[in-house]
């Protein structure tokens, strides 16, 4: 079907197509009917984030972070209001860098908290550093369509 998009669910990984003609912020998944889009980001291991990426048709934000960072911190609450408000044009997730050492060295992430969009599994923009909210909405824009 040429007018739907492809959502991964931030609970099961289950790829689910959604109806442009649809609302996306009700929709629920066909695997375990949990909310496609709750406005929170996702935190993800590896292979999930890989799915994600790879499979979702709108893009992915990741935030990579560290618990111990101080930068992290301050912008862990931005990074959840982003979601809040742009979901579902983007899903927005995040990626524990001391968990993930192999994942954050592939995509390069040399300081944190560093932000990355990705579209069908290409990283297509990269940040680094704390942004504030209107710098990171604006930032997100840029690349969702819907």
């Amino acid at each position: 079907m040429a007018n739907s998009f492809h959502v991964v669910c931030p609970r099961c990984d289950a790829v689910n197509r959604i109806p442009e003609d649809r609302s996306a912020e009700q929709a629920v998944c066909g695997s375990c009917k949990a909310k496609l889009f709750d406005g929170h980001p996702v935190e993800l291991d590896g292979s999930r984030f890989q799915r994600h990426a790879d499979r979702s048709d709108i893009p992915v934000i990741a935030d990579f972070w560290a618990p111990w960072c101080g930068p992290c911190r301050v912008m862990a609450p931005i990074f959840e209001r982003a979601a809040q408000e742009l979901e579902p044009k983007a899903r927005f997730v995040k990626v524990n860098v001391d968990n993930e050492p192999e994942l954050a060295g592939r995509l390069g992430v040399q300081g944190i908290p560093a932000l990355f969009v990705l579209k069908h599994g290409s990283v297509v923009a990269r940040q680094a550093g704390l942004v504030n909210l209107a710098t990171l909405q604006n930032w997100v824009r840029q690349f969702s369509s819907r």
